[in-house]
């Protein structure tokens, strides 16, 4: 059905391809299903919400697994004109209580096998209750069935809202960033001209779709494309090492690449094929850049980004991919580091806050006027809250997150310089270093170091490693070694987790 009405984002990223049968997603089995039979799946869908009371512009906040039906969901809300809201699948009854009550959502899309703990949520809500499952069952899909495979787009202009996506809320209450139209569709374009994305690519897509990676960035630069996506439903090696032969893209978290660096199957024969690897959400250590490369021939690109503005930089597709740095910015977006205090440009090689400005940069916090005001410059740049230098090149390299800063004795001490000094020493696989509250000191500085297999380095031979290296206030009053590091489900390390185990390390 042709639309009658511009809808910024759907005419962009699915109208053209609404009578292809070319494949869009391809499974696991094999089985292809084309854009034709997606879409019309997404048509399907936006009929049985639309039938459910739903509205241009309500919320319709979403809880399900992985699954075609999943991603189809996304799409009929763009086709509706709906607020899209994806949550973790991990969240648990109060967490989903509080987005779906603080988005005012009008729908709650669950499992069905979570329905009984998230009916009263949604009661509570005053929202509809639909289940979608992993299979492609639930009641969202057996009213879908009985629907038309075509329906008419919603108008929507490049202001209005595509979704919600909410930040972690590791200090505070979590805030939800209102994501538009335009948001997106300008991240998708930046991306795929930089990263040369054409309909002759395939990209293996294994990030779950609750993430602004897997969904925003993934997807949405693959229908632009109008490439394909070998759809893995998890992050299973047997299925990556099987769906590499037939990729030319892969996007993935640091963690994929370093179980694939543990995989003796990953050589260069199987992926010399391959056009692109990307990397981002948590930050890779150059160590696993030099391995990657090393042992496939290959430079992982690494990119950096936000919830509030999707990717704000690259490495370069064509030129050199430095390790330790997330590249330049992208195409249409302003970006510039500055004292976090004052707000000016700091010299060149100097610590500070980075700043953006652009079509990606979202429209605000929902229902938080006075914290969207506090977070923008009076120019109009948003204040990242991420810490980075930027060289003489341009290439920006993260120092860390604001709210990490430590600051010992009156001096500020940024945990990534003693990160790459302490991933550098044998016997070491990553370290993480925070600050925790110190009787002297204000805060003292702990690192926790993961060892090598076989290796056991001590606290004493870490701290002793380090001396000559750093200033004294700079190093480590206490080392850990521990088995793993406390990470989220998109692989970032939570420092929170740490300083909380830590929190009376100095006590006494």
């Amino acid at each position: 059905m042709q639309n009658t009405l511009p809808n910024t984002l759907y005419d962009a990223l699915f109208l053209r391809h609404e009578a292809s049968d070319r494949p869009f997603l391809i499974l696991k089995d094999g089985r292809e299903i084309s854009y034709r039979a997606f879409l019309a799946l997404a048509a399907r869908m936006a009929n049985a919400i639309a039938a459910r009371g739903l509205k241009t512009g309500d919320r319709v906040a979403v809880q399900v697994k992985k699954s075609p039906e999943a991603l189809a969901l996304y799409a009929a809300c763009v086709k509706a004109g709906l607020v899209f809201l994806p949550l973790n699948t991990a969240y648990t009854a109060p967490e989903v209580e509080y987005f779906v009550t603080d988005a005012e959502a009008r729908l709650l899309v669950c499992d069905e096998g979570n329905r009984p703990t998230l009916e009263p949520v949604a009661e509570t809500a005053d929202a509809t209750i639909m289940t979608l499952n992993a299979d492609g069952g639930g009641s969202l899909m057996e009213l879908a069935a009985a629907m038309p495979s075509k329906s008419e787009a919603a108008a929507r202009g490049a202001d209005d809202l595509a979704a919600f996506l909410y930040t972690s809320g590791t200090t505070g209450r979590s805030k939800g960033a209102m994501l538009t139209q335009d948001n997106l569709l300008s991240n998708a374009e930046a991306l795929v001209d930089c990263w040369r994305f054409t309909d002759k690519d395939v990209l293996l897509h294994a990030l779950p779709i609750f993430h602004t990676h897997g969904l925003f960035v993934a997807t949405n630069v693959i229908l632009l494309a109008g490439g394909s996506m070998i759809f893995l439903l998890g992050v299973v090696m047997d299925d990556l090492v099987a769906g590499l032969p037939r990729a030319t893209t892969m996007m993935g978290v640091p963690t994929y690449y370093t179980r694939l660096l543990a995989d003796p199957r990953l050589t260069r024969a199987l992926v010399d094929h391959m056009r692109l690897f990307v990397s981002g959400s948590a930050p890779l250590l150059a160590e696993t850049h030099r391995e990657f490369e090393e042992r496939t021939g290959h430079r992982i690109l690494e990119r950096y980004g936000m919830t509030e503005t999707g990717m704000n930089t690259s490495n370069p597709c064509d030129g050199e991919r430095r390790a330790g740095t997330v590249g330049f910015p992208l195409p249409g977006v302003e970006l510039r580091i500055a004292d976090a205090e004052s707000g000016e440009i700091v010299p060149q090689g100097g610590v500070g806050i980075i700043e953006v400005k652009g079509r990606n940069v979202f429209k605000g916090y929902w229902k938080m006027p006075e914290k969207t005001k506090a977070e923008f410059r009076p120019d109009g740049f948003f204040i990242s809250g991420d810490v980075a230098t930027m060289d003489a090149e341009g290439y920006v390299a993260i120092v860390g997150r604001a709210k990490d800063l430590i600051i010992s004795g009156g001096y500020n001490i940024y945990p990534k310089e003693i990160e790459l000094l302490i991933d550098k020493l044998p016997g070491v696989v990553e370290s993480a270093v925070f600050g925790v509250r110190h009787p002297d000191f204000g805060e003292g500085v702990v690192a926790a170091v993961v060892a090598k297999p076989g290796a056991a380095p001590s606290e004493g031979e870490v701290i002793a490693a380090l001396s000559g290296k750093l200033a004294r206030f700079k190093q480590p009053k206490r080392v850990f070694v521990i088995d793993e590091l406390p990470r989220n489900t998109m692989g970032k390390v939570q420092k929170n987790v740490l300083r909380e185990r830590n929190k009376d390390v100095f006590a006494g």
